[in-house]
């Protein structure tokens, strides 16, 4: 008698252990990443930037990816600490032994967009977001220069409806021309050709003087345009079809070029700055109203604005590089009275 009631026991305990393997199986198929889910969501900055420098390019696709082009004096750890969900890659350009590099660190952030897609082509997110890697810089379009407000109100939906959208809706600069590729064009820039070049010689060589040329190495079965313009800087989003409108090869002879390239790398990254938009299905000029941008893509929409700005939200500042101390110190290191954002 008692060894009939062990036995049952016995098959009862099977039976159990059996039925919570099958509700742990359950579990983790519908969790399609806990691992990264638990160890981004609650580690901190420089912890998440160790479990995404891990995976590298294996962690599992998101509907949207935020890439940033990054050097090894950069501080991005803000991208994982906001951003955890838009499953960041931050690619170093300029360290060869980062989980995630690019080829030569040649061309600017351009090297690691044509990078990433390169090496994402066939498993692209729905959207994809590409950035800068420092928080605070003179051209994000903010009023403290911080990119966190930018990417915190962008309205994804109207990139998918948009195919491309620039991070950037004040047209100063790059507004309302930038770029008049045959006026603008300087003999003998391309090539270095200090004798054509004349007394422009004398003047450092500018991307406008070289546009001309290197957008017909670029794109040479489009016409090239009479007049570019598109906001600055190489900051946008754009969706995976999109995308894909071109071959993965043509993104290849893309990034062949800029390695290849005789220019420097002031000239050629700035040559692509205003070609993304062009490459991305938009016309030549590219310049939306300041009220209708910030409203689409900010959702921003009772600003008072003109054309090209809209009160309150873009001063272009004196210099180029931020004071030290910003934002909390403006440019004569007084207190600005800034707070930071409880996101």
């Amino acid at each position: 008698m008692l060894t009939g009631r062990r036995s049952q026991a016995r098959v009862a305990g099977i039976l159990v252990a059996g039925f919570c393997l099958f509700l742990l199986f359950l579990r983790r198929g519908k969790n399609t990443n806990p691992e990264t889910v638990e160890a981004v969501g609650h580690a901190t900055p420089g912890d998440a930037a160790e479990v995404h420098a891990a995976q590298g390019h294996a962690a599992p696709r998101a509907e949207t990816e935020i890439v940033l082009a990054s050097t090894t004096k950069e501080d991005p750890s803000w991208v994982y600490r906001y951003f955890p969900h838009w499953n960041p890659q931050v690619y170093i350009a300029d360290d060869p032994l980062a989980p995630l590099t690019v080829p030569k660190n040649k061309g600017r952030e351009a090297m690691v967009y044509l990078t990433y897609i390169i090496d994402h082509y066939d498993n692209l997110p729905d959207t994809v977001i590409f950035a800068h890697a420092s928080r605070f810089q003179w051209h994000n379009d903010d009023p403290d220069y911080d990119i966190l407000p930018t990417l915190r109100n962008f309205r994804l939906p109207y990139v998918r409806e948009a195919g491309y959208v620039n991070l950037r809706c004040v047209w100063v600069i790059g507004c309302p021309a930038e770029i008049r590729p045959f006026d603008d064009e300087e003999p003998g820039a391309f090539d270095g050709d200090e004798e054509r070049r004349g007394d422009a010689a004398k003047k450092p060589v500018s991307a406008k003087g070289v546009f001309r040329r290197a957008f017909q190495q670029l794109l040479p079965e489009v016409p090239v345009p009479t007049l570019v313009a598109v906001s600055c800087c190489s900051q946008f989003a754009v969706t995976s079809e999109t995308i894909r409108r071109h071959s993965k090869e043509r993104y290849v002879r893309f990034r062949d070029w800029l390695l290849d390239t005789p220019l420097e790398d002031s000239l050629s990254g700035r040559v692509m700055e205003f070609s993304w938009h062009i490459i991305f299905g938009k016309e030549a000029y590219h310049c939306p109203s300041a009220k209708e941008c910030y409203c689409n893509v900010f959702g921003l929409c009772d600003l008072a604005c003109t054309d090209s700005s809209c009160d309150g939200r873009y001063i272009l500042p004196p210099y180029s590089t931020l004071p030290e101390g910003w934002p909390k110190l403006g440019w004569e290191h007084e207190d600005r009275g800034y707070i930071e954002p409880s996101y």
